[in-house]
């Protein structure tokens, strides 16, 4: 629904007609679901290389976190407690990993 609405508000906005916009907005939608079962297909295909491919997006997420997040978090003197709950929140994780998988 928002997908759809973020197409058919621009559009409705633009002068198209209500009918026509929901038209082209529903189109839009109908890709989806082909991209899922490529989706599927594909992982099913491959999933002696998902592994790494979660290890590359793991790698991505830390990337971000260490360049954005830990950097802004220690701005305005409140490095003691960023840094805090970065090492409680990790260890927190550690935990449930360990207890849960």
């Amino acid at each position: 629904m928002p997908e759809g609405l973020a197409v058919a508000m621009p559009l409705a906005r633009e002068g198209y007609a209500r009918g026509r916009a929901l038209w082209y907005a529903t189109l839009t939608g109908l890709v989806e679901p082909i991209g899922g079962l490529l989706g599927v297909s594909v992982v099913t295909i491959a999933s002696s290389v998902l592994p790494y491919g979660l290890a590359f997006a793991a790698g991505a997420m830390l990337y971000v976190v260490f360049d954005e997040m830990i950097p802004e978090s220690h701005r305005k003197g409140h490095e003691k407690e960023a840094t805090f709950g970065g090492i409680i929140g990790f260890g927190i994780m550690m935990v449930l990993d360990t207890a849960f998988g």
